[in-house]
């Protein structure tokens, strides 16, 4: 059975062209720059907010939302300095203005019980960051989160 084509005036072919943020947790200067690197491989139209540290994750998410310009996604590296992966999880769940934005958590990691507790605690993915090709791991991420997936 053959699929009806879509036109390019839907409101699908819209929704892949809307340009979103995309707010990047993590300290490591490797990763951000091979999440940059393949962002802009990808010719990807979204915008890469970039925190440092848990606590200056959970200060840009605050003051986001009170200016309503919230990311569309974060991706959320574990080890963090100053307040954790998983407690600024637990925060962005407990936030009614926050806890509706997609959360894909990045850990070097693959530990079972460090897998469950995040998915306990409500992130939306785990992802073990690859060692190599960040291009296609970003990829598959904006594919899925910013052009298939209806966000909120």
């Amino acid at each position: 059975m053959q699929r009806p084509q879509r036109s390019r005036g839907s409101p699908d072919a819209h929704a892949r062209k809307k340009r979103m943020k995309i707010l990047l947790v993590g300290d490591s200067e490797a990763n951000v720059y091979l999440f940059q690197e393949a962002f802009r491989a990808l010719h990807s139209i979204h915008e890469l907010e970039i925190a440092r540290d848990g606590e200056e994750a959970l200060q840009h998410l605050l003051a986001a939302a009170g200016k309503e310009h919230l990311p569309a996604l974060i991706l959320l590296d574990l080890n963090l300095p100053k307040v954790g992966g998983l407690d600024v999880l637990r925060a962005i769940r407990a936030d009614s203005k926050l806890r509706a934005i997609p959360v894909i958590v990045f850990s070097s990691s693959s530990h079972e019980r460090q897998v469950y507790r995040a998915y306990e605690l409500g992130a939306n993915a785990y992802i073990v960051k690859p060692l190599d090709n960040f291009v296609d791991l970003v990829g598959d991420l904006e594919r899925f989160w910013l052009r298939r997936a209806e966000l909120p």
